[in-house]
């Protein structure tokens, strides 16, 4: 079963806890492809996060899901040492909480955590790119550095 599949009751299932609405849908059904997808006016050509119906720069209603290519920067960072229970957070280590500015746009931010390195070794700048875990039965975006910060 692909995203586009899935009724609505079972992506509120899928995703419990999550603000899964009207306008947050295509982004959840595209997680349950491993795409990630942000809105994108048709008109003006401006992306935005999270979701919303109408585009903040042109004020058109004609937005669209769009897929993004996931590469960017790290633009925030923070090390979280507690925080509610999550499938795979061990708060006995910081856990690393990552805001990348994705290359579709500057400005275009996602926030999720980035794997595979040490905490001492991310840094703001460092270029990231998509990756994909299961977490409480649902595809989460995930980073991973691909370079060290400039």
């Amino acid at each position: 079963m692909t995203g586009t599949d899935i009724s609505d009751e079972e992506l509120l299932a899928r995703f419990p806890g999550w603000d899964v609405n009207r306008d947050s849908a295509a982004h959840y059904r595209g997680r349950l492809e491993r795409r990630l997808l942000l809105q994108r006016c048709e008109d003006c050509g401006t992306w935005h996060h999270p979701p919303r119906p109408l585009c903040p720069a042109c004020w058109s209603w004609n937005v669209t899901p769009t897929e993004v290519a996931g590469t960017g920067t790290i633009f925030m960072f923070v090390l979280l040492h507690q925080g509610p229970p999550a499938e795979g957070v061990d708060y006995s280590e910081p856990h690393p909480v990552v805001t990348v500015e994705l290359d579709e746009q500057p400005g275009l931010r996602f926030t999720s955590t980035v794997l595979g390195v040490p905490n001492d070794a991310i840094r703001i700048g460092a270029r990231t790119t998509l990756d994909w875990i299961d977490r409480d039965g649902a595809p989460l975006p995930v980073f991973r550095i691909v370079e060290e910060a400039q």
